[in-house]
């Protein structure tokens, strides 16, 4: 396991200081607020704990209402809002500095049988024929509005191997292009088997690139090049069958609108046997900066 992938785990290891009030660490991001996807992810962590292990997560909703202070711990606060013969419904509130910065409602359930049925896996490359993300990234520093933040967005996914099967949009910045982009993910190391630590790793990479097709289709690189600012607004996901986030994942993404400042994402989650594991919608805030 890489020592950035424990730090992952540690990050996700929250401390539990009430019966339902947890606090996790912040880290620095490439950006000067917390990761969604952190805040994502130990959300989730927080509304598992307090659920029977029997019952796994099927989606969730959330609303990020304010940056994250990267400096600063997040205490989550978690309402037990039901508990029924078979669904489980958790609300978590992250708080920083006296302030909500987050809001999510997670709902579980006891595994049953029923009727079963999905789309076809879209076509896509065997992802160990593809480079890597610090290959990639450092291909492309000369499209930075800094270079020193390629090895900022390596390391902020050290943890991940993420690669891309077409050019992400800072290497086409320029170049209006289909609003679809195709990743493919896993963690570097192998994961315990907990499902809920599955779950909220999906959760925390969900955030790295959903909002990448929105760019493609106006031929914007992104803030990384300084052409647009934005924001997750909100993010839903919903876990259709198991999977590992330890093992390939390929996170097919496309945008269907973006009006009114906003961008929408939309992506599917497939296991490397094409298994639909996961759906993901996302609204972000993408604005042109002024001059």
């Amino acid at each position: 396991m890489s020592e950035a992938l424990d730090s992952l785990l540690d990050l996700l290891d929250l401390e539990r200081i009430e019966q339902d009030i947890f606090r996790g660490q912040s880290r620095s991001a490439v950006v000067p607020r917390v990761f969604g996807g952190q805040v994502a992810a130990q959300a989730l962590v927080a509304a598992g704990r307090t659920v029977p292990a029997d019952r796994g997560a099927h989606s969730l909703h959330s609303y990020f209402l304010r940056p994250g202070d990267p400096g600063a711990p997040i205490v989550y606060n978690v309402d037990r809002i039901r508990d029924g013969r078979s669904f489980t419904t958790r609300r978590v509130v992250a708080v920083q500095h006296g302030k909500p910065i987050f809001h999510l409602s997670a709902s579980f359930q006891v595994y049953e049988e029923g009727m079963d049925h999905q789309t076809v896996m879209p076509h896509a490359p065997d992802p160990e024929t593809l480079e890597t993300t610090e290959e990639m990234l450092h291909r492309y520093v000369d499209r930075f509005a800094d270079p020193r933040l390629a090895d900022r967005l390596a390391e902020a996914r050290a943890a991940v191997d993420l690669r891309y099967v077409d050019a992400p949009p800072f290497a086409t910045a320029g170049q209006p292009r289909e609003p679809r982009s195709q990743v493919w993910f896993r963690t570097r190391g192998k994961l315990a088997d907990d499902p809920l630590l599955h779950v909220c790793m999906a959760t925390y990479v969900s955030d790295m690139t959903l909002l990448d097709s929105v760019l493609l289709a106006h031929g914007r690189g992104g803030w990384s090049v300084g052409d647009v600012v934005g924001a997750s607004l909100d993010h839903a996901m919903w876990f259709h069958r198991p999977f590992r986030a330890d093992e390939w994942l390929l996170y097919d993404q496309d945008s269907p609108s973006s009006s009114g400042g906003r961008g929408l994402g939309q992506a599917r989650i497939w296991t490397a046997d094409g298994k639909l594991a996961i759906t993901v919608i996302q609204e972000g805030l993408v604005r042109v900066p002024r001059d």
